[in-house]
């Protein structure tokens, strides 16, 4: 009987029998990838994620980006023209761009100078150069500091269109994204033209055309290859590569271009050495440059007479520019002879009877310093002070006949000396001026009174700080040239006083008068007859035993007086005929002394030089008389020509050193620059 509990052997509808079902396999997963599924697999998801990442960078820098549609718009300042008293351009200031040129119109070698220094791989990369970049960085690394640079000429390009050159990521990124933007949008041609037309030369001058003319007084497609890689030189850094103030500097530069053209055969070797035979000569009028001490000076006023300019200016101006030209070349010769002296920098102002200033020379080279000495400087005025004294005691009843004594005095316990050890006696007021005798002067100052004495300063147009105490009579108050200048004057006009100034007219180009100089004043600030009691005294400074001997110029009618002072930190020369008067200062930046220069030496020497050239073409008269002694009468005599060449070797004249203490002088903040402008530019 079967059991109740006993199996049956069966599983639902049926069995197999007696025996279990099969053990059924464990699942084993996905199949395993092979090494390149994988990696195709994780590279699209990393390029994924590159193009998310490239997107939001791309997005995020792009916030910001300048307006592209008006990318063939000129914007610039405009600019000022200034001319001198006969219409002679001096200088243009602000923005020069010329019309855009046709890159087919140049010759083949002149873009190709700008690609083979710039930019070598231009025509092959598309905005960026990976090759370039990688060279930069090898060669910074190999040097220690960043030394190269890697921008192509479209990162240039876009960077001068439409960025700020402020160096930092977000603009660097800025100018990746315009430059692979101006690419797509523009062929390489257009490209090159745009950035040859915007780029910056110096001068002034935007885009080559401009550049050609400014530099070379022609048209871009008569470009030489010299020049052209003169051009190509400048980009670097137009002021450090001008060819006007640093020519050899310039020279090697463009010396560079030339092989970079020979390596990508923009030109053949034959061609570069025959540039390399030739000097690059500048346009004559941006190599001389002269007058801008001048233009410094007078642009600082056109822009508070009539602000910031929003047209083209013309500003007609007072100089004379053959005038200041001989200036110049006065002041750099005489200080290039006495150079061994330690005389190092050399001031010149000079102006007509009524204040125009018809030369302004503020050192011997611009290009070396733009510190202006004849309108920043303040200087000790030495001796050229005494004419101060002795006019105030001339208006105080005094005659240049009247006696005083040459001895020792002691004024306030201070002692004056003059130069010469011997003491004269007895002496006139005039004999005293005409050998600057410094006892005379301080004694005179003392007895009229020293605070009449800087009124009188004052009155001739003296606006500097003057001292009072005993030492002011022998010229311890600074000064600078301009004023001297400018209180001499009133001397050679017949008495008027004088304000010196330098802009007859500021015009728009289309003849718009936005201001004019007015009508020079007539005030008598010297009165007669001291006026010429004074010049017949001053006279005889010229007149052997007189301190301004080396000064005399044969044949005219001359007056003027020396100043030195102590140390020989200053020497001067301020002298005039009827109706112009000229000041000259010699001495160093640094205030140290010179040795035994005096105002009777290399000033007075350079005062003849600068009028023996000048009067001539000045035709001027006498120096107004009327009560006075009569004055000699001028000739028609030219006496250039026994003048010019004739100035080497001069003695150092009758000297007129005074014993001047605590003084201060003016540096040049500008530093020292080292550059000199002759007209070509030797490779």
């Amino acid at each position: 009987m079967a059991s109740a509990d006993r199996p049956t052997g069966r599983s639902g509808g049926g069995g197999t029998g007696g025996r279990p079902p099969p053990r059924q396999p464990a699942p084993s997963g996905p199949p395993r990838r092979s090494l390149a599924n994988a990696l195709v697999y994780w590279g699209v998801v990393l390029g994924v994620w590159v193009l998310i990442f490239m997107a939001a960078f791309v997005l995020v820098f792009s916030r910001g980006l300048p307006d592209t549609s008006k990318l063939y718009d000129i914007h610039r300042q405009p600019s000022i023209s200034y001319l001198d008293r006969n219409g002679a351009l001096l200088s243009v200031r602000g923005s020069q761009y010329a019309p855009p040129v046709d890159i087919d119109s140049l010759p083949a070698y002149v873009p190709a100078a700008f690609v083979s220094v710039e930019d070598r791989r231009f025509y092959q990369h598309w905005g960026f150069d990976p090759v370039g970049i990688g060279r930069a960085v090898v060669a910074d690394i190999h040097r220690g500091h960043a030394a190269e640079g890697a921008s192509t000429i479209t990162q240039q390009l876009a960077r001068n269109l439409f960025l700020t050159p402020d160096q930092n990521i977000k603009r660097k990124v800025q100018e990746l994204l315009l430059a692979v933007w101006l690419e797509h949008q523009y062929s390489k041609k257009q490209i090159l033209a745009l950035y040859l037309n915007r780029v910056y030369f110096g001068a002034g001058a935007y885009g080559i055309e401009s550049a050609s003319e400014t530099f070379f007084n022609k048209p871009a497609s008569k470009l030489s290859i010299g020049e052209a890689a003169l051009l190509a030189a400048l980009l670097k850094s137009p002021t450090h590569y001008s060819p006007v103030n640093e020519q050899e500097r310039a020279g090697r530069r463009a010396t560079i271009v030339l092989d970079k053209m020979v390596e990508t055969h923009a030109i053949t070797a034959e061609q570069r050495d025959e540039a390399l035979s030739h000097s690059v000569r500048v346009s004559p009028a941006l190599a001389t440059q002269h007058a801008q001490y001048f233009v410094d000076w007078v642009d600082a006023q056109v822009r508070k007479l009539v602000g910031q300019p929003t047209t083209d200016l013309i500003v007609e101006t007072t100089l004379d520019l053959p005038i200041d030209t001989a200036a110049e070349a006065a002041a750099r010769s005489v200080v290039e002879r006495n150079a061994h002296l330690g005389v190092q920098q050399a001031a010149v102002v000079a102006l007509d009877g009524s204040g125009r200033v018809r030369a302004l020379i503020g050192g011997v080279s611009y290009a070396d310093s733009q510190f202006d000495r004849a309108i920043d400087a303040r200087r000790q005025a030495g001796s050229a002070w005494k004419p101060f004294v002795y006019l105030t005691a001339l208006e105080n009843g005094r005659t240049p006949e009247t006696m005083e004594t040459d001895e020792p005095v002691t004024i306030d316990g201070w002692t004056p000396h003059n130069f010469e050890p011997e003491y004269l006696g007895s002496i006139t007021l005039a004999e005293a001026l005409q050998r600057s005798i410094n006892t005379v002067a301080a004694k005179v100052a003392d007895q009229v009174g020293r605070d009449k004495v800087a009124d009188t300063a004052r009155k001739l147009g003296i606006t500097s700080e003057i001292n009072t105490d005993p030492a002011m009579a022998l010229g311890t108050s600074q000064v600078s040239p301009l004023e001297m200048a400018q209180a001499y004057d009133s001397f050679a006009n017949g008495g008027y006083g004088v304000q010196a100034y330098a802009i007859e007219r500021i015009r728009t180009r289309d003849g718009k008068v936005l201001y004019e100089h007015p009508a020079p004043s007539r005030d008598q600030v010297v009165p007669e007859p001291q006026l010429d009691q004074l010049v017949g005294m001053m006279r005889k400074v010229l007149v052997a035993p007189g301190t301004g001997t080396h000064a005399a110029i044969g044949g005219y009618d001359l007056a003027g007086k020396t100043g030195t002072t102590s140390d020989f930190r200053d020497a001067w020369f301020v002298g005039y005929t009827g109706g112009f008067v000229a000041a000259v200062w010699i001495g160093k930046d640094d205030d140290t002394p010179m040795h035994h220069v005096t105002g009777g030496s290399a000033p007075a020497d350079l005062w003849r030089q600068f009028m023996a050239a000048s009067l001539p073409r000045l035709k001027v008269q006498s120096i107004p008389t009327g009560q006075g002694a009569p004055a000699p009468a001028a000739t028609d005599d030219n006496p250039v020509d026994d003048l010019l060449g004739n100035t080497a070797g001069l003695s150092q004249g009758q000297p007129d050193a005074d014993d001047n203490a605590g003084r201060q002088g003016d540096g040049d903040p500008y530093g020292d620059r080292r550059t000199a402008p002759p007209p070509a530019v030797p490779y």
